[in-house]
């Protein structure tokens, strides 16, 4: 029997692209706020009304740049998404405090995967966040994603060894490479974003080659 993958389509701009990601089996849909970088950027009203305009039952998640707990917790009572992905590495109190703030919220902690200091910091998350998503951003560079790059998925191997909680795989990845990718990391799933799109809009055929695929 074929294992079945976690799929999260991110980068969501519309209700007609979030039901499409829906169709073909997306358990997430990544929706992004506003940030210095990356595709799909949308603001907090954008947001609420995508959320509003699809089945109550999806599972939305807002993507924040925030660093700062109160605002973080404010930008989501705005959306009233299923989920958050900080996309900053924040640290563990603030982690720890978004968590205490909003308990039912599911909460997706980015670490991106720049060398092998990514292991302990993946650890680190693990008390206070349901997932960890890897990623090819370069905080220190002020890129948070959405890069349709690559990085060292024998980094990202090692954090699916270590970690305790579900990790999800994101960074270029395609219908060329995704098999690849799970076959060297073992992720619980996988994120992506450009790597289904044409000219910014999510390719419905693009998509139906990587869900065969997984």
């Amino acid at each position: 029997m074929s294992k079945e993958y976690f799929l999260k389509v991110c980068c969501i701009s519309s209700p007609e692209e979030a039901l499409l990601a829906l169709e073909h089996g997306a358990d997430f849909l990544g929706l992004v706020g506003p940030m210095p970088s990356g595709p799909g950027i949308l603001s907090l009203e954008e947001i609420s009304q995508i959320v509003r305009d699809i089945p109550a039952e999806a599972k939305t998640v807002l993507l924040t740049s925030s660093s700062d707990v109160s605002a973080i917790i404010t930008d989501y009572n705005q959306v009233q998404t299923k989920a958050i992905q900080l996309v900053r590495e924040l640290a563990v109190s603030d982690l720890a405090a978004v968590r205490a703030a909003l308990p039912d919220v599911i909460l997706l902690a980015v670490v991106h995967v720049e060398d092998a200091s990514a292991i302990e910091r993946a650890k680190s998350y693990e008390q206070s966040a349901d997932y960890i998503l890897l990623d090819s951003g370069k905080p220190t560079a002020g890129i948070l994603g959405g890069t349709g790059n690559t990085h060292d998925w024998s980094v990202s191997k090692r954090i699916v060894e270590e970690v305790e909680i579900p990790v999800l795989l994101a960074g270029g990845l395609n219908a060329e490479n995704v098999k690849d990718a799970l076959d060297g990391v073992n992720p619980y799933g996988v994120d992506l974003c450009s790597g289904v799109r044409t000219d910014g809009h999510l390719d419905p055929d693009k998509l139906i080659d990587f869900v065969a695929q997984l």
